[in-house]
């Protein structure tokens, strides 16, 4: 069953797409829920036409999304948690915690779609960020122990 979807869905398509699902998870979950519409062929005409209308702002989002992808590559993010003697984190680092840390640098993100394994000791870390569709970044994280921040505070205040 072809149906044009409203929202982006992971590991379905975006928004907007025309995809073929099984009869049920259309009938039963997609349309209810108002993320997709079945694909007629008067829906299929009207997405089009509106399609051709978008194509011009996106390839600007697209460009936008791009250079947005070129900063945060080139930036190298810094978390100061808790942790032990032996780097280990007293709990784990979110994706909260990364974007209001991007966030702080001037560039929002939502931490929707920030990838990244579960951070749970000091060191270096790499989280894969979806800014639109096809554009990704990936971003360094340095994780370091707020207890050596502060004893390096303390030595230069001596």
């Amino acid at each position: 069953m072809e149906i044009i979807l409203k929202t982006d869905i992971e590991n379905l398509g975006y928004k907007d797409q025309i995809v073929n699902v099984k009869p049920g998870y259309a009938n039963n979950f997609l349309v209810p829920q108002g993320y997709a519409t079945v694909a007629t062929k008067s829906a299929v005409k009207a997405h089009e036409e509106t399609l051709r209308q978008r194509a011009h702002k996106e390839a600007k989002m697209i460009s936008d999304a791009q250079a947005i992808a070129t900063k945060l590559e080139a930036m190298v993010v810094t978390l100061s948690v808790k942790a032990n003697e032996n780097g280990k984190i007293f709990g784990t680092v979110t994706t909260t915690d990364i974007a209001e840390a991007i966030a702080a640098k001037g560039i929002e993100v939502d931490k929707r779609n920030i990838k990244v394994s579960a951070i749970k000791e000091v060191g270096s870390h790499t989280a894969s960020i979806r800014i639109f569709k096809e554009v990704n970044a990936e971003v360094k994280i340095e994780v370091v122990s707020s207890t050596a921040v502060a004893v390096k505070e303390e030595a230069k205040a001596e």
